[in-house]
């Protein structure tokens, strides 16, 4: 059910847009590119926000380097941050190269005890999916930019350099493709992974492979007008929408899931695209050795000093025979 409940409302997803494309419902196609946009934004800010204004009172970095103490012995400023470049250079590492993911092992019971090898194919395509959809993402820019940006026909250039097929096939699409093919079946073929996935998990697979899908099929299957389509963006960029006419079913699939898309992004798992730059286990700096950190949350105690209890049994200290400070 896990699995067929994610089919199901996608195909629900697929069924309204080709409803609106038979009716050519081009205003509410339009409403909705809208309002998609606005519960992104607003939902991306409000969970941005929410995690800012959560209260850090330790510092609590994972680490798995020598932490900087004395002078003499070797320390690790990216596994164990003591500076912020470190820490910098440290989250440059994990959005960048996914180093955490790298060291990521695979770990079977042999013989009643744990045996752990290497487990760097879930780096390598999750490596591979991420990148080819930053690729992807920024190639787009060229429906919202006129004239377009060199590095976008830069990237359009590079991505297309076998110019395999007519029109050619862009590696990022492959490379987008196979990634989403090995992060799908490892859900469903796994039993652990398998036994913890959830409705989401499979929902957002299946969602960026449907608009990977459709994208390819608008382009070397059921081929649509490109300037058409970038006089529509910019339409909606100036409040101005425009529709281009016989747009075809596939333009209006392809948009329907890119809608719900936008719009359940801030609310899954996906947001992490957001939140790792607030994750306190990989943005701190760990000092805990040369700077005191004192807890917010601990309210103010009233104290008794030395001073004051000596002042309070200096008497019974001195019968006592305890030594004192002051005669």
């Amino acid at each position: 059910m896990k699995l067929l409940l994610p089919i199901i409302a996608l195909f629900v997803v697929a069924l309204l847009a080709a409803c609106f494309a038979w009716a050519e419902a081009v205003s509410l196609l339009t409403i909705l590119a809208y309002t998609s946009f606005l519960i992104f934004a607003a939902g991306f800010v409000y969970r941005m926000m929410k995690w800012a204004k959560s209260p850090v009172p330790f510092r609590i970095p994972t680490t798995c380097g020598q932490e900087k103490s004395l002078p003499w012995i070797k320390t690790h400023p990216l596994e164990n941050p003591a500076n912020a470049w470190g820490a910098i250079g440290r989250m440059a590492g994990e959005i960048l190269l996914f180093r955490s993911l790298f060291r990521n092992a695979d770990v079977k019971m042999i013989g009643g005890r744990p045996v752990y090898g290497s487990a760097k194919w879930l780096w390598f395509f999750g490596l591979m999916f991420h990148g080819s959809l930053l690729l992807v993402a920024l190639r787009h820019l060229r429906f919202f930019t006129e004239p377009i940006l060199p590095f976008v026909n830069g990237l359009s250039a590079l991505d297309g350099f076998f110019e395999i097929g007519v029109p050619a096939l862009y590696l990022s699409d492959a490379a987008l493709l196979a990634g989403l093919t090995f992060l799908f079946f490892r859900r469903v073929v796994l039993p652990q992974v398998r036994y913890i996935s959830l409705f989401t998990d499979y929902f957002a697979l299946l969602l960026i492979a449907a608009i990977a899908m459709t994208g390819l099929l608008m382009r070397h299957v059921y081929p649509v007008d490109l300037s058409a389509v970038k006089t529509m963006v910019a339409g909606w960029l100036v409040f101005a929408p425009v529709v281009p006419a016989n747009a075809g079913v596939m333009l209006y699939l392809h948009l329907g899931f890119v809608f719900v898309l936008l719009a359940w992004l801030p609310w899954s798992k996906l947001i992490h695209m957001g939140g790792i730059f607030l994750s306190p286990t990989r943005n701190l700096i760990n000092n805990n050795r040369s700077v005191r950190h004192l807890n917010p949350w601990n309210p103010a105690v009233k104290v008794h000093t030395y001073e004051e209890y000596e002042d309070e049994f200096r008497d019974k200290m001195k019968a006592a025979g305890l030594p004192v400070e002051k005669e």
